[in-house]
């Protein structure tokens, strides 16, 4: 699921890179290129600083790949508060704004028109006060805003400070609240606080024990939250919070547990609501096993039940219908998404799939109404459209029909999910990994160029989602595209997430390294590979050109870690400790000295084979200087590399021209290193 109550800091989903166009005169690399080798071209053309990137496009690679970056999708973002049809997030122009759709099939109202793209939305639960929240920042800065906007109106309001990070907006059942997450008291802890939005002023911070919290749902009466830490993947709990007194009652442990200890040491899901009475909860734990479980805990008694015990893969979203009768879930199976709904109004929890969405990533789910659900349905071969289904018998209606810029999708490639054996054991057998590969079509028995493509988090996780550049990569372009998930990504289970934590890191890395050699011994390949990825997949993609530079063509970085100990002392502060936790903490002395000797950036000479370096300015994840300082060591060590950085992008290029300069360059970049034309 793309957007959820906590707005998850560290899962790296990164955007298409690119940058802006327009035209300006060449700046010599003695007037400011990195590294300060003179040879270096440095051009700076609007918002882009380039450094050795070519200064044209040509016309076959920029006429096509426009149709590909043109391909449209439409995200469920909420319903209207008149009943006049659904609102979704969708692209016309350069940024992401809000549409309405009155019915399947209707024209796309947009009804936002920022320059910066909308980040979520949160709808007024009461019609009558037509409204809703929306959350945005500005140049990719994170700082995330909440602003009231006024349907009747069309116009919206700045409801917090602008300097300060909010987020997990949830709205009173009367609509006349919300409570919300804020770094708004030091700048490094997120509490939890409660505003009328028709006076801002009256915000006040309620919950501030400090660490990273954030509000799961609101109880029906309106006395309560239902509160969320974050401290790692496999660390997490909840609590319900008493707006009036300030008391907390841990969720996930029973009463005796309760009297025992004070808090749970296990993960309880990012997915949690009251029961339509308010006498319980509905939850997810990985407490019972490797993935995360569905419980409902009785509030008084503290009793637990597991609610679907036999449903494979973990519980990833859980809605319930405005009726309260039934409760829906979904789950993901290898990077697939399954639904599941349960008659809990009868009070017991007769699973039953729903089998029509299977085969399909779900990216989001809502109740549409009592007997149907609203999806966002997608696949590595079709974009992203929304439909409401039945939960009866599964039958669709497509409400979105996305355009894929005149396009054939029949041409494009449909991702397979392979495993491939990888250096260690478990259980005696050769542990595998599971990658989604890509292969082009129509090419014969011709062997083909490899593009391993890495994502970030690092517990985030590869699904088959339809991405433009991968579709254009192998249709247009005839390279495969192979998309592992290596130890440490999430979907797998407790166990293999925490497979490159602390001193393990680099077992991840020895993944690809086994992917390298497992794609040289297929015949299908035709030897050539380049590594690709952004945030911790940019760091995987540095370190394997560390470590396989003799094995490979090239490599593409986006906004990737070049050095752990650089990166933690200068992340935004309310970073810090919840990657501390994955990778380590630099301030101990053993660990710093384990992080500097495996720093790309300090192994930057055994990187051989041409690198593309790309980042934004105004990145809070990865600070510009991780890119800045890998690219002066490269040069220094005598190493090719292409530099590209926008002073109006963050962690990922939001912005559609931005995106669209990168992966023109990016293809003239594998054209060139990966396919030697």
């Amino acid at each position: 699921m793309l957007k959820g109550r906590c707005i998850r800091i560290g899962l790296g989903a990164i955007l298409a890179l690119g940058l802006a166009g327009g035209c300006a005169l060449p700046v010599r690399a003695d007037e400011g290129a990195l590294g300060g080798d003179k040879s270096v071209v440095r051009r700076v053309d609007g918002h882009l600083t380039m450094e050795n990137v070519p200064e044209s496009v040509p016309a076959d690679i920029s006429d096509k790949l426009d149709q590909y970056s043109n391909v449209r999708s439409a995200m469920l973002g909420g319903f209207d508060p008149s009943g006049k049809g659904m609102l979704i997030y969708t692209r016309l122009s350069d940024t992401t704004q809000v549409h309405r759709v009155k019915s399947p099939g209707a024209y796309r109202e947009q009804l936002t028109f920022f320059n910066e793209p909308v980040h979520e939305i949160i709808v007024n639960p009461n019609a009558a006060k037509n409204s809703m929240i929306i959350l945005k920042d500005i140049g990719g800065n994170e700082s995330y805003q909440l602003y009231k906007y006024d349907f009747a109106s069309g116009s919206s309001k700045l409801l917090t400070n602008g300097k300060a990070r909010y987020g997990s907006v949830v709205w009173s059942p009367d609509g006349a609240q919300i409570a919300y997450q804020s770094t708004e008291r030091n700048g490094a802890d997120w509490d939890i606080w409660i505003m009328d939005p028709e006076h801002p002023e009256s915000a006040r911070m309620v919950y501030s024990p400090g660490g990273y919290w954030c509000v799961m749902d609101w109880s029906p009466d309106g006395s309560k939250l239902l509160v969320y830490k974050y401290v790692s993947i496999t660390d997490s709990y909840m609590e319900i919070l008493d707006i009036k007194t300030g008391k907390t009652l841990p969720v996930g442990l029973t009463a005796e547990e309760r009297k025992k200890i004070e808090r749970s040491y296990f993960a309880l899901g990012e997915q949690a609501k009251f029961s339509p009475d308010g006498r319980g909860v509905f939850f997810t734990t990985d407490r019972y096993g490797e993935f995360q479980s569905l419980c409902y805990q009785d509030i008084a008694t503290g009793k637990i039940s597991a609610l679907a015990p036999d449903v494979k893969g973990g519980v990833v979203s859980i809605q319930i219908s405005p009726d309260g009768k039934t409760l829906a879930f979904v789950t993901n199976e290898e990077g697939l998404g399954k639904v599941y709904v349960c008659d809990i109004g009868s009070g017991s929890c007769n699973v039953r799939q729903i089998k029509s969405v299977d085969q399909y990533v779900v990216y989001e789910m809502k109740f549409y109404d009592n007997d149907s659900l609203a999806l966002s349905l997608g696949s590595g071969n079709l974009p992203c459209d929304t439909y409401t289904v039945s939960i009866r018998d599964g039958a669709f209606k497509q409400w979105t029909f996305s355009e894929v810029g005149g396009l054939n999708i029949d041409k494009f490639s449909a991702p397979k999910l392979i495993h491939y054996p990888t250096f260690d054991k478990v259980g005696g057998k050769q542990r595998e990994i599971p990658a989604f590969c890509y292969m082009p079509k129509d090419i014969g028995n011709k062997p083909c160029p490899v593009l391993i493509y890495i994502h970030g988090g690092p517990e985030s996780q590869y699904t088959p989602y339809f991405s433009s550049l991968i579709q254009y990569l192998a249709t247009e372009q005839k390279i495969a595209v192979i998309a592992p998930n290596v130890r440490g990504s999430y979907g797998y289970g407790k166990t293999y997430v925490q497979l490159d934590n602390g001193y393990l890191r680099e077992n991840s890395v020895k993944d690809i390294g086994a992917l390298i050699d497992w794609i040289n011994a297929q015949p299908e390949f035709n030897g050539r590979i380049a590594v690709m990825g952004g945030s911790y997949g940019g760091y995987m993609t540095l370190a394997s050109m560390t470590h396989y530079s003799d094995k490979l063509s090239c490599g593409v970085d986006n906004v990737g870690i070049s050095n752990f100990v650089t990166f933690l002392e200068n992340t935004n502060e309310n970073r810090k400790d919840l990657r501390r936790v994955e990778y380590g903490d630099e301030r101990d002395p053993e660990m710093r000295a384990f992080m500097e000797k495996i720093a790309p950036a300090n192994n930057a000479a055994k990187i051989s084979k041409p690198l593309y370096v790309v980042q934004g300015k105004n990145d809070p994840r990865v600070p510009v200087t991780e890119a800045e300082q890998m690219v002066r060591e490269i040069r220094r060590a005598g190493g090719t590399v292409w530099y590209l950085c926008a002073d109006n992008e963050g962690h990922g290029f939001a912005k559609k021209t931005n995106r669209d300069f990168y992966w023109q360059t990016a293809v003239m970049f594998l054209q060139k290193y990966l396919k030697g034309e």
